[in-house]
């Protein structure tokens, strides 16, 4: 079966695991999943590695794969580190970034202003790695990457789960584009801190929602 399915599989879990359709503890079996999605074996064990991998999933007792239990604190942790390099990163890129590259970067904030759901999603895991990529620097890259494995399936389920997030992104994004293009390496410092920090904000609404 193609990666495309174990994408589609993948963002359908992350996004039941951040809504709390998928509870803490709750299992993670293959076969369900396959009777669920409609789909072969291979995506459904391709999404299920990908899930552990980016701590939303462990193994449990007999080995059995759950849904992880987060721990407030662990997130936390995770959000902080996320914005400082990611700020760092993007203070970089507003004095390295070609003029190609900045213009391409508000192309695709411009994209993102008429994207709803999933396609904005898509978008906006666009216009960080624009960001990461414009920094040009390797280390700071691999570190960001390191730590995306493990925070963006939140911060991209966070645009369906919880819809306004959408337009406060939006927003944000045009503020971090605006200074970049400005070539304003504190005022893009201070921007995609501030970003980093409301999507972890809206992160802990949404675990903190009653019926969860």
């Amino acid at each position: 079966m193609s990666s495309r399915s174990a994408d589609t599989v993948y963002a359908a879990l992350v996004e039941r695991i951040v809504s709390g359709a998928l509870r803490p503890g709750e299992a993670l079996y293959e076969l369900e999943l396959v009777d669920s999605f409609g789909v072969s074996r291979t995506p459904i064990r391709e999404a299920l590695l990908r899930l552990e991998q980016s701590g939303l999933a462990e193994r449990g007792p007999r080995r059995a794969l759950v849904v992880r239990r987060l721990d407030a604190g662990d997130i936390a942790e995770l959000f902080e580190a996320v914005g400082e390099v990611e700020s760092t990163i993007a203070a970089m890129a507003a004095l390295r970034m070609t003029e190609f590259e900045r213009q391409k970067l508000l192309a695709v904030a411009d994209e993102g202003e008429s994207a709803s759901g999933d396609a904005y999603g898509e978008i906006n895991v666009r216009f960080h790695g624009l960001i990461r990529d414009g920094g040009h620097n390797a280390v700071l890259a691999a570190t960001l990457d390191d730590l995306n494995l493990r925070t963006l399936p939140w911060r991209a389920a966070q645009f369906s789960v919880h819809e306004p997030r959408r337009a406060t992104s939006r927003e944000e994004h045009r503020e971090i584009a605006a200074t970049i293009l400005e070539r304003d390496a504190d005022g893009a410092r201070e921007a995609m801190r501030r970003h980093i920090a409301s999507s972890f904000f809206t992160l802990s609404e949404i675990l903190g929602a009653p019926d969860r």
